[in-house]
């Protein structure tokens, strides 16, 4: 006979305050839908810096806010996405 195995409880899904909540900015170049996240358990990279953003860390995310926009969502670091109008010729804006 085999031991049996402990089951693990399903996780509920995390409150709207962990997941980060839409709201619209406007800047010079237009207007952006963005969320702050707490982190999440995959590593993005950053189109500001080009660095990694490590799992679990907090940033955002901003995508434009036009219709379609949604394809285009891009996750930042937090100054990357403040600073991002000072880089320099040649960079997307996103």
């Amino acid at each position: 006979m085999s031991p049996r195995r402990a089951r693990r409880k399903e996780s509920p899904a995390p409150p709207l305050s962990a997941r980060g909540v839409d709201r619209v900015e406007e800047w010079p170049d237009g207007e952006w839908k963005v969320r702050m996240l707490r982190g999440s358990g995959k590593a993005y990279r950053c189109p500001g810096c080009d660095q990694e953003i490590p799992a679990g860390q907090p940033h955002l995310v901003s995508w434009p806010n036009w219709p379609g926009g949604d394809d285009e969502r891009r996750h930042w670091h937090t100054t990357c996405w403040r600073k991002r109008l000072d880089r320099g010729p040649g960079r997307s804006r996103y």
